[in-house]
């Protein structure tokens, strides 16, 4: 039995501090429908910081979608940025999008890599 085809979305959290893949962190998927935030998927990155294949095919439409990235119990109590929240687009369904943070304590970044 084959499981049913993934979301073309990743993601990669890279620790620009430690200079190292951030492992462990937790991600949420949403989407915005009828003007509110539904839950799709949850993961979290593994060891080497990446997060792929965790969101349902059927799922994935084009609209509009935030990552939710949870640092905090990653970064530590202190964290300036408890949480990152990255929104966007999809126009192109069936296009691979991928979303990486770079991350420090007291700042990141995101781009739309590929």
């Amino acid at each position: 039995m084959t499981s049913p085809p993934a979301a073309p979305i990743s993601t990669h959290v890279l620790d620009t501090v430690r200079g190292e893949p951030a492992a462990g962190v937790g991600v949420r998927l949403e989407a915005a429908r009828d003007g509110r935030w539904s839950v799709l998927a949850e993961g979290r990155t593994g060891a080497d910081g990446r997060l792929r294949d965790w969101v349902p095919g059927h799922a994935w439409h084009a609209g509009a979608y935030r990552l939710v990235f949870a640092v905090a119990p990653y970064l530590g109590p202190d964290a300036f940025f408890p949480e990152v929240v990255v929104t966007f687009q999809v126009r192109d369904p069936a296009q691979h999008l991928h979303l990486p943070l770079l991350l420090s304590r007291f700042g990141y970044t995101t781009y739309r890599g590929s």
